[in-house]
């Protein structure tokens, strides 16, 4: 499905040193790094796809971050994927989380609100063969009911509260990972469980930061954001 040869050594030591050495342990989460060309996600003429494998956020277009690798082993491992889930991403920007997720999941479903950082996601996506991948464009802090209920949700923007929506879209037995915050301050990641009696629980993986999750339930509504299926 991926290609395999470009920049591996790159790859392996980001694994080796920044997964493996601070605790990632799920053999599938690690894998699907070792696999995945992080840098195939960036814009090749820029600083940051040179530093695609360092240990930090890098830019991407309509001022956005593709997010910390180890930031996004954490959410990954957090979700406990066993390769049967159909799982829903919010912010889907550049596509890399995205990859990752198609490696461990039967089928996911993203959303972007940025037209033109979906649209260049769904061409590296297709180029490495992930067919398994439904790209939208639309109000993430909303989720994507059409395909719901979902086995996991991971919203890589932070929100000033968990959005209801999103919750509601949760199959029971299902985990939602997504950092809550203001949007300047501390934020901090939490997964929330949805019991299958209805009943949830939460767990606290500490601080991080994230751009802000634009949406009706999140920092508000920009005027150009559509839905669309691209």
């Amino acid at each position: 499905m991926t290609d395999l040869s470009e920049r591996i050594d790159e790859r392996n030591r980001m694994v080796d040193e920044q997964l493996a050495g601070r605790g990632i342990r799920d053999p599938r989460v690690l894998a699907a790094f070792r696999r995945v060309p992080r840098h195939r996600f960036l814009p090749r003429a820029s600083d940051s796809y040179s530093r695609a494998y360092q240990d930090a956020a890098q830019r991407i277009a309509e001022g956005q971050t593709i997010s910390q690798p180890f930031i996004v082993a954490l959410m990954t491992e957090a979700l406990q994927l066993t390769g049967h889930e159909t799982v829903l991403e919010i912010g889907a920007g550049s596509g890399y989380q995205t990859a990752i997720l198609a490696e461990l999941a039967r089928n996911v479903v993203a959303v972007e609100r940025h037209t033109a950082l979906a649209q260049s996601a769904r061409r590296a996506l297709a180029e490495l063969g992930y067919g398994n991948v439904r790209l939208n464009v639309g109000d993430g802090s909303l989720g994507w009911p059409e395909s719901a209920p979902y086995d996991a949700i991971l919203v890589a923007a932070t929100a000033p509260d968990i959005p209801p929506d999103l919750i509601a879209q949760l199959r029971p037995g299902g985990r939602l990972i997504l950092p809550v915050g203001p949007e300047f301050g501390e934020q901090r990641l939490i997964r929330l469980t949805k019991h299958p009696d209805g009943r949830v629980s939460t767990h606290d993986f500490g601080a991080v930061a994230f751009v802000p999750l634009i949406g009706v339930s999140g920092f508000g509504l920009p005027d150009d954001l559509g839905a669309t299926d691209i």
